[in-house]
């Protein structure tokens, strides 16, 4: 039995591997089991980290501090890369009403801190700890305890608060979004229905029947429209051809347009009459459609095309092709002349063979080429990214600088590389899968250390006298601010579900929460609605730690 008490019980590298592995491997099976429909995934390994924490299961301290660090910086640098290319674009959409959001998730959190410390009792350094456990914001911790150390205050009892607190930190975010879907189940629909409207592509025919575009080009009636679309092929007189911009509508003409379901209407209207033609059937086989021209799936694979505009390239006018849609991470995107083109976008181009062939070459279409990840790009984010969050900020009135810390900058460079590395020509693209592989180990590593390190006085603790008293104020804490802020913005604001969701663990600095709502709610906006509040948040909440304990001690 030796050998089992050298991997299990003895401190090594070798004991620390295990360790983690085995409590990540259980905590991830138990997270598959669905109680009521609901079930904790990843989260889960918190848990089994902690019951392991309990019964004395230990790792060196050092290879702890390590392993959790790594685990979180490869976790929010991944994230960043998911969510660079669509941050900025959202953030001009609605990052403003998002931040303005999580600011209120914030403030209400922060009075009731103050207010619950009045009411009960409780030491204001015990209530800091207390907040920074109930919105898992660990960066927030450590800035109080140097704040306590400053003023010469013992600063070990913020910990004990954070680490009771921190379990139903984590779940209570998990717990409002189910609270909320159960509240506004009618809203949360409408809502996912609207934003598939806006954004999935959609395949209509019409023919030309509005006496105010005969005679116009292509061109002339985009602008006069101002609607977003793409003529993929016109019918006339039994031929079929790939209209230009210079093409003149003609009375009578069939058009295959691409565009979105909430720009149907408007196109209705533009161009006359629509065709009772379902073109959105996954099973239409486009080249049996005519025998004049060919529909081919073609991916971007050429370093040379990443970060260049799709007009730029003019393929249309040198080939005489159309590219109608462009799918990228999952997500179909309309072809519009100033998209800019990332390695590993599937472009759907219809021309004849020949022209199709042509711009094969041109584009790559080499997909085992981007099967090997660009390794080079993620370790040099991530140094910058920790280059960043070492970086002081000074704050008039705080007596010393703040920082970002390991979770906050690599967020911020990841974000960065994913959305201006392609046009500054970095390859940054990382397929879907490796991605979640990045994302999936790194916090499942994170957990597991988080876990095993809060589990050794967990129970002990909660089992204290104040300990109950405590784990309710640190769920309060969690809980009110974010079904208070939530209801209001689902019943005054039109904030899609999955977006709002996503700003609530932002907010509250809760991946694990994030995880759950990206499982059960479809598309990025979750992810990319953490990234857009997530650096301001985590700076804000650094700050108000060390001001209420400078302010009210």
């Amino acid at each position: 039995m030796e050998w089992i008490n050298s991997i299990l019980i003895e401190h090594s590298v070798i004991q620390a591997v295990v360790v983690i592995a085995m409590i990540s491997a259980l905590g991830l099976a138990l997270g598959k089991i669905s109680v009521y429909g609901v079930s904790l995934g990843v989260t889960f390994v918190f848990f089994v980290g902690i019951a392991a924490g309990h019964f004395g299961l230990s790792i060196d301290s050092q290879m702890l501090n390590y392993a959790e660090s790594f685990g979180l910086i490869i976790f929010v640098y991944a994230l960043g890369l998911q969510v660079g290319p669509g941050f900025f674009g959202s953030f001009r959409k609605g990052g403003m009403t998002l931040n303005m959001l999580a600011f209120a998730v914030i403030l209400v959190g922060t009075a009731m801190t103050l207010g619950l410390h009045v009411v009960t009792g409780v030491s204001l350094p015990d209530m800091v700890g207390i907040l920074s456990g109930a919105v898992t914001n660990t960066p927030a911790l450590g800035a109080a305890q140097q704040t306590l150390k400053q003023m010469h205050i013992d600063a070990a009892d913020p910990a004990l608060g954070c680490a009771v607190t921190y379990p139903l930190g984590v779940v209570g975010v998990i717990l409002a979004v189910i609270v909320l879907r159960k509240m506004f189940p009618r809203r949360t629909a409408e809502t996912v229905v609207a934003e598939d409207k806006s954004k999935h592509t959609f395949i209509a025919g019409f023919e030309v029947r509005n006496p105010g575009i005969f005679g116009k080009n292509v061109k002339e009636v985009a602008h006069l429209a101002a609607h977003r679309f793409v003529i993929s092929r016109l019918w006339r007189d039994g031929k079929v051809t790939i209209p230009t911009s210079d093409t003149v509508l003609l009375e009578g003409d069939r058009l295959l347009v691409i565009t979105t379901e909430a720009e149907e209407e408007s196109l209705r209207i533009l161009f006359g009459e629509e065709e009772k033609v379902d073109w959105n059937k996954k099973d239409i086989d486009w080249n049996a459609i005519d025998s004049q021209l060919v529909s081919q799936r073609i991916v971007v694979s050429r370093s040379e095309i990443n970060g260049k505009k799709l007009g730029s390239l003019r393929l249309r006018n040198h080939y005489g092709i159309n590219i109608t849609r462009i799918y990228r991470a999952g997500v179909q995107l309309l072809a519009t002349p100033g998209l800019v083109l990332q390695l590993g976008d599937k472009l759907t181009v219809v021309g004849e063979a020949a022209a199709i062939s042509n711009v094969e070459k041109v584009l790559g279409n080499r997909i085992i080429s981007l099967k090997e990840p660009n390794l080079i790009a993620v370790f040099v984010g991530i140094v910058l990214g920790l280059a960043v969050g070492a970086i002081p900020f000074s704050i008039p009135g705080v007596s010393f600088p703040v920082r970002l810390g390991i979770a906050g900058g690599p967020i911020i460079v990841g974000i960065l590389m994913g959305a201006f590395g392609p046009r500054l020509h970095m390859i940054t693209y990382t397929t879907r899968s490796a991605n979640l592989m990045l994302r999936g180990l790194g916090l499942s590593i994170y957990l597991a250390c988080l876990g095993l390190d809060a589990g050794v006085h967990f129970f002990e603790t909660v089992f204290r006298p104040e300990g109950l008293l405590w784990v309710a104020l640190g769920f309060a804490i969690t809980f009110v601010p974010v079904v208070l802020v939530a209801v209001i913005a689902l019943k005054l604001m039109k904030i899609d579900f999955g977006s709002l969701a996503g700003m609530l663990c932002g907010s509250m600095a809760n991946p694990m929460a994030l995880n759950y709502v990206n499982a059960t709610v479809e598309g990025d906006n979750p992810a990319v609605s953490y990234a857009t509040v997530y650096p301001l948040s985590m700076f804000i909440r650094v700050i108000f730690a060390q001001l209420i304990l400078m302010l009210f001690l």
